[in-house]
């Protein structure tokens, strides 16, 4: 007996670490709050004139404008990459002043893709019929609707640089964005650049 149960110990724990190893890993186990660079950028320029060379940006690029304040905004773009398929683009960009004295700024950004795919929804059509209430009847109608089959942030590193580059345009300069290491530096009169008010 004794035997038996010392053959059955190695195996019993092989099978629960194979269990383990099957296991999923949740999402929340990938993300890493260890660098800010990807979704953010520091600009010489007070709050309200980052987000108006964002506001441009993202303009110029063909997105809608949903919602548009001095330090935040909402945009939209559609894609069409399938006849079947659909894809949206949702921006948003959050600018906060750095300081006291509001001369600098950094611009968070994230954009989220939803996907939707074209399905067909099958609808049965029904009668009321005095006493009897509602009768469905055989015949039926298929209508094709969208139907969003997956969201997801974007996190490739080149998407947001291609924006925060060409922000750095619309704010004249690339040399106005302030470096990691600002304050081991001479610090420099940032350029203001005054857009109108819109």
């Amino acid at each position: 007996m004794a035997s038996h149960l010392r053959l059955l110990l190695p195996v019993t724990v092989l099978l629960a670490l194979a269990g383990c190893r099957s296991m999923p890993t949740g999402t929340y186990e990938t993300e890493k709050f260890d660098s800010a660079g990807v979704y953010s950028r520091n600009y010489a320029f007070p709050a309200a004139t980052s987000c108006e060379a964002a506001r441009r940006t993202l303009l110029s690029q063909g997105y809608v404008i949903s919602a548009f304040t001095s330090t935040q905004i909402d945009a939209r773009k559609n894609f069409q990459p399938q006849a079947d398929a659909h894809v949206q683009i949702a921006f948003r960009v959050v600018c906060a002043e750095d300081g006291a004295d509001g001369k600098a700024s950094s611009m968070f950004v994230n954009a989220l893709e939803d996907r939707y795919a074209l399905k067909k929804v099958n609808s049965a059509a029904s009668l009321g019929v005095g006493a009897l209430g509602s009768v469905s009847l055989p015949f039926s109608s298929s209508d094709d609707s969208l139907v969003k089959v997956g969201s997801e942030t974007i996190s490739v590193g080149k998407f947001y640089e291609s924006f925060f580059n060409l922000v750095g345009k619309f704010l004249g300069t690339y040399s106005t964005e302030i470096p990691a290491n600002a304050d081991q530096q001479t610090p420099q009169q940032p350029v203001t650049a005054e857009f109108p008010e819109r």
